[in-house]
Formats: structure tokens, C-alpha cells, sequence
């Protein structure tokens, strides 16, 4: 298990739309984000989420350039941190980091766990709460979903 999981805005924004803010704490007890990915979330986070931002700031002007200030402060904050994790869901972030050889997952590799370990039992009804938000599901995620 990484020992920090670094989440960008967009996973805490379905979560929160979905209800399901929780589930991050039960699989991982702490989440950590950056400021501007706080700033970003513009809502209060909980107290088991706490704020880390890279010290390393050429880092995030250059994945600037490349992706949105969030997720650079994410990937620059993973890029400085050993044996990190983040949860990124926009495909030029995923690019970035696989070029810059960082783990990460997404928000449905998150939902999966969850089910792996029990924590969700009616994936039908998660899949509506989340076509219901304006985060794309292609039907092979789906199935992928409703596989587990």
C-alpha cells in the first residue's frame, strides 16, 4: 500500500455529487490534496483529508503547461513524494504521470476496491447516482464495474 494517496479535484467532486466522500477514508484513513486542489474542491474538506504541497515549484509551473494547476500541484506533489498514489481521472494527467513513470488510479479503480472490500454492495444504483453528474461512464467501464 502506497504511503500517500493523493487525490486530484475531480475524484472528490464525484464522491461528494455521489455521496460517497467516505469511502476514500475506509479504504485509505488519510487522503492527501494541495491547496489549490482545495481551493479548487471550493467546499470544506473533512478533517481526514489534509493539505501537502510540493516544494519543488518549477515542478508544478512545468505540468502547468501540460495539464490544469491542480492536478500539476498532484503530480508534482507525487513526483517529490516516494511510494505515492495518486487518484487521477483526466487522460492528460494519466499521460503525465505515465511519462513520468507515477502510480496512480482513477475514481472507478477507487469504486472497484471499494467493492472488492465490501464497503459498496448496489453497484447499479452508483453507476445512475454517477450518470446523473457530468463525469463520463463508457459502457466498458461500466461493465467493468458491474463485473466486480
Amino acid at each position: 500500500m502506497p504511503k500517500l494517496i493523493i487525490s486530484d479535484t475531480a475524484c472528490l467532486i464525484l464522491f461528494d455529487k455521489i455521496g460517497k466522500l467516505d469511502i476514500l477514508k475506509e479504504l485509505f484513513k488519510t487522503i492527501y490534496i494541495t491547496t489549490k486542489i482545495a481551493e479548487e474542491f471550493k467546499k470544506k474538506t473533512p478533517d481526514w483529508i489534509s493539505i501537502k504541497d510540493p516544494t519543488i515549484l518549477s515542478n508544478v509551473d512545468t505540468y502547468s503547461k501540460i495539464v490544469d494547476d491542480g492536478e500539476a500541484s498532484a503530480i508534482a506533489l507525487s513526483k517529490e513524494t516516494e511510494n505515492s498514489m495518486m487518484i487521477l481521472d483526466d487522460l492528460k494527467a494519466r499521460q503525465l504521470a505515465d511519462a513520468l513513470e507515477l502510480k496512480y488510479t482513477g475514481s472507478i479503480g477507487i469504486l472497484i476496491l471499494a467493492k472488492r472490500k465490501g464497503l459498496i454492495e448496489d453497484v447499479d444504483f452508483l453507476i445512475l447516482k454517477i450518470q446523473e453528474t457530468n463525469f463520463r461512464l463508457t459502457n466498458p467501464i461500466i461493465e467493468k464495474l458491474r463485473e466486480e
